[in-house]
């Protein structure tokens, strides 16, 4: 009887401790060995708190799900977002890459284009209307050579001149400073297997269009071939049988043309040292060469009367006629157009496509002596302006006579001269047209017609000033 009361009562006590919540439970608390301790009272909150959770725990867990949902939509829509905004950017600069690609085949087709009108012959650099007579204090000597100066280049990018002379020597000029950069000294006749360099009178020379290559020509009848940076000797280039005359690389190529007074020319290939063909066909000796870019060129023959087109690759040539006189020099204005100057003082230019000149100018630079004997001065040398309408001209006169072509090459008219005492053996412009560079001397460069006492060996730098611009 008490057993079963005693069960009751326990039973009873449990319900009540159920409907109570557990109070027992909320005061005790298990230790790691399994006995209850009692609790304290933050560890009561703590467990307030978690009850509270628990009974709650449902709804929350409902609406941690749906903020899940929401992040991962709106991560959705941000990858979207980038996407597109990727896809965006390749599109615009495709469209950049395009246009770029666009203006550069308009630029390309540009340049063809002028290269195109280059090779005809149309396009002209309207430069000399803009020529003004230099004050002769800015014209700049410099002196170096002992003898008459008889050949002059100028290095592509205008910043050197290259000079030589009757006295064998080579000397390179800084444009700037008017100083000597380096100079190969002559030798004396005899000493060729001793002495590096020359010892017969330089009469050519030529620098091909990158720089890299001097070429000079002497009347013991060699071609050397120099390090234009440093003026170091590489090759020796021996063949012709008189004296060379006339020099020129082929543009953008170091293909290299050689001409002499055995009335020959020659083609060399300057990277391989190599020899490669001679060309014959002049009846006296070839006094000038020039040449572009294009697999030909063009020579002077002398008093044979007659200017040649070389066409290397078809093997031919053109004859051209029109001067009185011996042709000492001639020059190539564009691929076909060219200026040449004979020693019955005129001055002609021609056009590869006719046999005879556009225009011929007579007596140049007038005539010398009275009455019956007056006779022309000879014309020394003849310069173009490359794809310019620029000429220049000189003899021993005292002076540079500087023309103007037509658009179509059919006159030219004279604009100024340039007073220079002297035999102006050589002319050249610069790539820029912004000075002329002038080989004087005593003598002609050919021989000792003549002798002009009062005359100063050197080259003479001569700025051409334009409009709205500084000297050179």
């Amino acid at each position: 009887m008490s057993s079963f009361f005693l069960k009751k009562k326990g039973s009873a006590k449990t319900t009540k401790n159920k409907e109570n919540g557990t109070a027992e439970k909320r005061k005790l608390a298990v230790t790691g060995d399994g006995k209850r301790q009692p609790k304290t009272p933050i560890s009561r909150l703590n467990e307030e708190i978690s009850s509270e959770s628990d009974s709650e725990s449902p709804p929350v867990g409902k609406k941690q799900r749906n903020e899940d949902e929401e992040i991962e939509e709106t991560a959705q829509e941000k990858k979207l977002r980038l996407a597109k905004s990727y896809l965006d950017q390749l599109r615009e600069e495709e469209k950049e890459k395009a246009e770029e690609d666009a203006f550069e085949k308009d630029l390309i087709a540009g340049r063809l284009q002028d290269e195109v009108l280059e090779q005809k012959g149309r396009l002209q650099r309207q430069v000399a209307k803009d020529f003004q007579p230099p004050d002769v204090a800015d014209v700049r000597l410099l002196k170096g050579h002992k003898l008459p100066v008889t050949c002059v280049v100028i290095s592509p990018d205008d910043k050197h001149i290259f000079s030589s002379s009757k006295d064998c020597s080579i000397i390179k000029w800084d444009v700037e400073t008017g100083k000597k950069v380096c100079t190969v000294p002559g030798g004396r006749k005899g000493t060729e297997d001793r002495h590096v360099g020359h010892t017969a009178h330089v009469l050519c020379m030529a620098v091909s269009s990158d720089g890299k290559y001097l070429a000079t020509g002497d009347r013991n009848k060699l071609v050397m071939i120099w390090d234009a940076a440093t003026c170091r000797h590489l090759y020796t280039f021996p063949g012709h049988r008189d004296a060379v005359s006339g020099l020129a690389f082929r543009r953008g190529t170091h293909q290299l043309y050689s001409a002499s007074h055995d009335r020959s020319v020659k083609v060399w290939n300057v990277d391989e040292n190599a020899y490669v063909e001679t060309l014959f066909g002049h009846q006296d000796v070839i006094t000038g060469l020039d040449s572009l870019s294009r697999e030909r060129c063009v020579t002077a023959g002398g008093r044979d009367g007659t200017v040649r087109v070389w066409k290397i690759a078809e093997e031919s040539q053109l004859v051209f006629h029109g001067h009185e006189g011996s042709i000492d020099c001639v020059q190539l204005m564009n691929e076909e157009h060219m200026v040449t100057g004979a020693d019955d003082g005129s001055v002609a230019v021609w056009s590869v496509n006719r046999k005879k000149p556009l225009v011929t100018i007579k007596q140049a630079h007038g005539c010398y002596g009275d009455g019956a004997l007056a006779q022309p001065y000879w014309i020394c040398s003849m310069a173009a302006l490359q794809n310019g309408d620029a000429v220049a001209s000189g003899s021993h006169d005292s002076k540079v006579q500087l023309w103007r072509c037509s658009q179509g090459f059919r006159s030219m008219e004279p604009l100024f001269s340039i007073p220079l005492v002297g035999f102006v053996n050589s002319l050249k412009f610069s790539n820029s047209g912004k000075f002329l560079a002038a080989g004087v001397g005593q003598e002609h460069r050919l021989g000792r017609w003549w002798r002009k006492k009062d005359a100063k060996n050197g080259i003479y730098i001569i700025p051409l000033q334009k409009d709205g611009q500084e000297r050179a």
